[in-house]
């Protein structure tokens, strides 16, 4: 008797990761150059660091809150407000919640709010664990694709709009986005909440790119941050932002994000963390306390680096013949086509085992059966060292020589 096969169909029939299925391929070649997890190849800042282990020095080690340490949750209350807050919507401690990452943030969102047979809606190409996370609670997903003119990433609103019916219970949105750098205007984003007002529907937002924003700083981006759903949002308003410190803070493998949320829904939110993770750990709590107090030395000079990655990398893909790119206003992510290749896992196997180069194949974004991401190519630019995207584009040159023109 096969256990598998008595497993729920869902769960079985959930897509592997196809940006896995490439980095397995290249086990055993040592001279890679790896640009496809979305990471910067960065330490924690050493403060950070320090922080941590000085909270295991102290023996901290023991449970914690759900909703995380009272002084963390008002310490991301504070930095939010300062990006975000204002009369009509304060921001307090009342709507954090601290969480064991952020895309177990996600499923926690996903989980307060979607019931099997649900419809979601969501903007592709997409990270893909925002809508394998609604299917596993068992919902009918829909998915209304951007489109591309000249590399640039666009969002038809109306189209989307339309696809937003009062049957629909939740909207997921990333923006700044992953793969495609595409990112809302506020007025957009003013036009999704007040269909989704009249609705009734949800709004789940990933904006943990906001600070991955490469705009000038002005009147209408004050803070150097992506316009979010906060800004144009009330706190009972049916939506939930979700944040993480991986990005921003160079912190990936600390595994610790957070929820802005209505203050109605945090006794909810509170339960499902204790279901599902009890608690983030303290010592992870007390670097991110250290990380919010050093925002101003880490992520100034990191977001400055990323748009000399971005400014490196985008003018060097466009000069490659065949190569169609745009520069993203936002996250971390160069996305590019090349022309004649349009099996996009084929091609970064191929790139791999031939060029030594390590991309995410853009079929790893898509929503079956909408396609609007194969045929594309992501390569995130976080690198400390901008020579290694040149060498990386050289090699991609060198290896488009060797092959048929299209």
């Amino acid at each position: 008797m096969n256990a598998q096969n008595h497993l729920r169909p869902t769960i079985q029939s959930l897509a592997g990761s196809q940006i896995r299925e490439v980095v397995n391929a290249s086990l055993d070649q040592s001279d890679m150059l790896k640009f496809w997890f979305g990471e910067s190849d960065e330490v924690t800042h050493h403060g950070v660091r320090a922080a941590a282990i000085q909270s295991l020095n102290d023996g901290e080690t023991f449970y914690t809150a759900n909703l995380g340490l009272t002084s963390l949750r008002e310490e991301v209350a504070r930095y939010m407000a300062r990006l975000h807050g204002s009369e009509v919507n304060p921001i307090g401690a009342s709507r954090i919640a601290i969480t064991s990452g952020g895309v177990s943030g996600l499923m926690l969102a996903t989980q307060m709010i979607v019931n099997a047979g649900d419809d979601v809606v969501c903007v592709t190409p997409i990270w893909p664990n925002l809508p394998q996370q609604a299917i596993i609670m068992g919902a009918r997903l829909r998915a209304v694709p951007l489109y591309a003119e000249a590399g640039e990433w666009k969002l038809n609103i109306h189209r989307l709009c339309e696809a937003i019916t009062p049957t629909t219970k939740l909207l997921l949105m990333n923006a700044p986005n992953n793969p495609t750098g595409w990112t809302l205007t506020r007025a957009e984003q003013q036009i999704i909440l007040d269909h989704c007002r009249k609705t009734g529907t949800w709004i789940i937002a990933d904006e943990v790119y906001e600070r991955l924003y490469y705009e000038p700083i002005d009147a209408s981006n004050p803070h150097g941050c992506a316009p979010s759903f906060l800004d144009v949002a009330l706190p009972e308003d049916r939506l939930v932002v979700t944040h993480s410190f991986s990005k921003t803070f160079l912190m990936t493998g600390w595994r610790l994000g957070w929820l802005v949320l209505p203050p109605s829904c945090l006794d909810a939110m509170g339960k499902l963390i204790e279901f599902n993770t009890s608690c983030a750990p303290s010592f992870v709590q007390r670097a991110a306390l250290e990380a919010l107090r050093l925002e101003g030395e880490i992520t100034p000079p990191l977001v400055a680096h990323f748009k000399l990655c971005r400014d490196t990398l985008v003018p060097l893909l466009q000069a490659v013949p065949y190569v169609t790119a745009g520069s993203a206003k936002g996250g971390m992510y160069a996305f590019f086509k090349i022309e004649g290749f349009d099996d996009s896992l084929a091609l970064a196997k191929r790139l791999v085992s031939e060029a030594g180069l390590g991309l995410a194949p853009g079929s790893a974004f898509d929503l079956a059966p909408v396609a609007v991401g194969e045929g594309w190519m992501r390569w995130c630019f976080a690198s400390t060292d901008v020579t290694r995207l040149a060498l990386g584009v050289e090699r991609l040159r060198f290896w488009l020589k060797s092959q048929p023109k299209p």
